[in-house]
């Protein structure tokens, strides 16, 4: 993309702007002139919006009716590497680029001129007089663990009027202090405190140190049981990176991760790094972004988005627990961050590493392949080993039709708690129980906007939709044949299986951990730090327990139904089951402690926990890529979903079948389309969805196949359709 070194005052520029038009803008550069990539504000009609310098102005509109830039914005201008990240990004996924521009300026106030601002933090000192409000304020600031807050986003977090802040400065409790709006962190110490590495970790952290070294694009594939150390060698490559002068970005796939992972960042550099995730207030996400583009940000750890960030000179990407489903976006701007990852990289000269115990089929045939150069960490870091695995077959366990927990596990449970250990009862499934099901007619409560059904959250006494979010008081009569008192709970979900828990081990302490239960982000680390600390005895999780957590004291984990990830048509099914019951398996006995993982299933037999028991992970992995080729499926086939949506049934059902009929664009390389069929979960929100599907051979010319189709169609104003390249759900 060849671009002049500078816009001079008067010269045609064209503008992307981050409103939903499908076009680069002809405008005049400002007085003083403007760079390429330069952020700017534009007039679009009556309005003041935000761009970007993409390039020359085409010219081909009466330039007497050309306006002029407004101003150019006191930040770095996009270097040229991001502007062809977001154009690729954009052509893979079919994504308007607008669309695109928006990912990359999520941070309120770029438009701010640089000034002082009045910030608050914590006092250390205590009122003399303590009020709800005042303490709701003193809460937010140590649950937020000393970041600034300015007086409109404290007042708001807490709930209060500002004159409870002000109240609270008076009184020496909160610190106003002035600073600069923006200011650079704290610079990180590549050599403050490197732990001592075993052989094979000492192997690997050379290995990515090298790659570093060489300044250009490669990925690596970093496997290791859970609890070989891969953090620890993959901070090495960062450390390299920082002795380069050049930034790192490492990607967790939970936000519930990064207090852990910041500490540890924190011990190994000396100072804390970046950390960019919706947890994180608006007064510091616009720091950080200004920072990352100015250099001034050297780490940043985040979650997918931080892909987007206008980074000055990136040096390595790390995907944590790459395996991960939550690194794809399921709307909006649908994209899997591993993929855009490997993308960024390859344009920048920036190793990547992926890093997981249990890899995607995806990464680990690339592997195969020679595509990613390979890593593995055979065995636990120091005295841990990996837990003994044992399937309890429920077919021989005689248990009442509202009880979960076996008999063999209780036994084991027992035990732990006697010798003051930890165990780990897993299900992954939130809230209370899936169906509420009324004994009088049958009736299953659904969502008023989905065909969902209703879940119930008791500890909150509501109905949750988990689709849409809809929530409505537990009901005392059906709805449907207004019988009282018949409505009963079907199924179990995390909170019932806490309850039972409590009533099996009433001298035990119960802690449940599910990431609606818990009002921000944290809060759900302040548990998860305290249950590390000891601080329970047994601890009752959805999937969020799987990643990436370490809890000394646990040594025994009881999967509560193992089958459940086993049902359905995903083609994904064998796969996520296998990983996330050996990722959930290895929570287990991460210390000197000898672990024991059970696995609660009605088909022992089943080859995928016949795999997870035997531990058998190339021979799962074989197996597995075997089935897949022979599908010509994903990673050996390549597939795209269209998903149609119309508050009209009739609307998408017409446009759908209009679609498969005229499919000769697809027909040309050879895809075939399927469908359309009513989505799984065919209406969400009040919207009727259809899906297609389309499916290809691997190399494919998939995307401009799809955007020649899609021109065909002009859909009406209340009809959706997106695209989602390399599918992860079929919902």
């Amino acid at each position: 993309m060849s671009q002049a070194e500078f816009y001079s005052e008067g010269t045609l520029v064209g503008v992307l702007t981050t409103q939903p038009i499908d076009r680069v803008l002809d405008y005049k550069a400002p007085e003083g002139g403007c760079l390429p990539g330069a952020f700017v504000e534009v007039p679009l009609g009556p309005r003041k919006v935000l761009g970007v310098v993409w390039g020359p102005g085409k010219g081909d509109y009466d330039r007497s009716k050309i306006r002029s830039i407004m101003r150019v914005l006191d930040v770095a201008p996009m270097r040229e590497e991001m502007q062809l990240f977001l154009q690729r990004a954009a052509d893979y996924t079919l994504t308007p680029m607008s669309a695109m521009l928006r990912l990359a300026t999520r941070a309120p106030g770029l438009s701010d001129p640089p000034s002082m601002q009045k910030v608050y933090r914590a006092g250390g000192r205590e009122p003399d007089r303590m009020t709800d409000a005042r303490g709701r304020v003193l809460d937010v600031l140590d649950e937020y663990g000393g970041l600034a807050f300015t007086l409109k986003e404290l007042a708001e977090h807490a709930g209060v009027s500002t004159g409870v802040v002000k109240g609270l400065v008076k009184q020496g409790a909160v610190l106003e202090e002035d600073r600069p709006r923006d200011l650079p962190f704290p610079r990180m110490d590549a050599d403050h405190a490197g732990k001592e590495l075993t052989g094979d970790q000492a192997a690997a952290a050379d290995s990515l140190r090298a790659a570093i070294q060489t300044d250009q694009y490669g990925t690596t594939l970093l496997r290791g049981v859970t609890g070989s150390g891969k953090t620890e060698v993959y901070l090495e490559a960062v450390a390299e990176c920082l002795r380069r002068g050049r930034q790192a970005l490492v990607l967790l796939p939970e936000i519930a991760l990064t207090a852990e992972f910041l500490t540890r960042v924190q011990a190994r550099f000396g100072t804390k790094p970046a950390e960019w995730h919706s947890g994180v207030t608006m007064t510091e996400r616009r720091r950080i972004w200004k920072m990352v583009g100015q250099g001034g940000a050297q780490v940043v750890i985040g979650a997918r988005s931080a892909l987007f960030l206008p980074y000055q000179n990136l040096g390595l990407i790390v995907v944590d627990e790459e395996h991960d489903t939550s690194y794809k976006q399921e709307d909006g701007v649908m994209y899997n961050a591993r993929d855009m990852a490997v993308l960024r990289a390859s344009i920048c000269g920036a190793q990547v590493v992926l890093a997981s115990a249990t890899p995607s089929l995806e990464s680990w045939t690339n592997a195969e392949a020679g595509k990613y150069h390979k890593l593995t960490l055979t065995s636990r870091y120091g005295a841990a080993v990996m837990p003994d695995m044992r399937a309890i077959d429920m077919r021989g366990e005689k248990l009442p039709s509202d009880r979960w927990i076996s008999g063999s596990l209780q036994r084991e449970v027992l035990a732990r708690v006697e010798k003051g250990e930890q165990s780990l009862l897993f299900i992954n499934r939130r809230g209370y129980a899936p169906i509420t099901l009324c004994r009088a007619c049958g009736h299953q409560i659904g969502c008023d906007h989905c065909d969902a059904r209703m879940v119930e959250h008791r500890f909150l006494k509501r109905l949750v939709c988990h689709q849409c979010g809809e929530s409505k008081p537990m009901p005392e009569v059906c709805p449907s044949c207004e019988v009282e008192g018949r409505l009963a709970p079907v199924g179990p979900g995390v909170e019932r299986l806490s309850e039972e828990a409590q009533a099996l081990f009433p001298d035990a302490r119960v802690v449940t951990l599910s990431s609606d239960m818990f009002g921000s982000a944290r809060a759900l680390k302040a548990q998860i730090q305290d249950i590390a600390e000891g601080a329970a005895d047994i601890i009752i999780g959805t999937q969020l327990v799987a990643k990436g957590h370490n809890f000394p004291l646990l040594t025994l984990v009881g999967v509560i139904d193992a089958d459940l990830g086993l049902q359905g048509s995903d083609l994904r099914a064998a796969e996520r089951t296998f990983q996330l019951m050996r990722q959930v398996a290895g929570r287990a006995g991460r210390t000197e402690r000898k672990g024991l993982a059970l696995l609660q299933t009605y088909q022992p037999e089943h080859p995928v926990i016949r795999a997870i028991i035997a531990g058998d992970e190339e021979g799962f992995w074989q197996a597995e890529a075997d089935e897949r080729r022979l599908a010509h499926v994903p990673p050996f086939g390549r597939m795209a979903g269209i998903i149609l949506s119309s508050t009209d049934v009739q609307d998408v059902f017409d446009l759908g079948n209009e679609m498969a009929r005229r499919d000769g664009p697809l027909r040309q390389i050879g895809a075939q389309v399927f469908g359309p069929a009513p989505a799984p979960i065919a209406r969400v929100r009040g919207r009727h969805r259809v899906r297609l599907l389309i499916k290809a051979d691997k190399g494919a010319p998939l995307q401009g196949a799809i955007a020649r189709w899609l021109t065909q169609f002009k859909p009406s104003n209340q009809t959706r359709i997106s695209v989602d390249i390399d599918p992860q759900s079929f919902y």
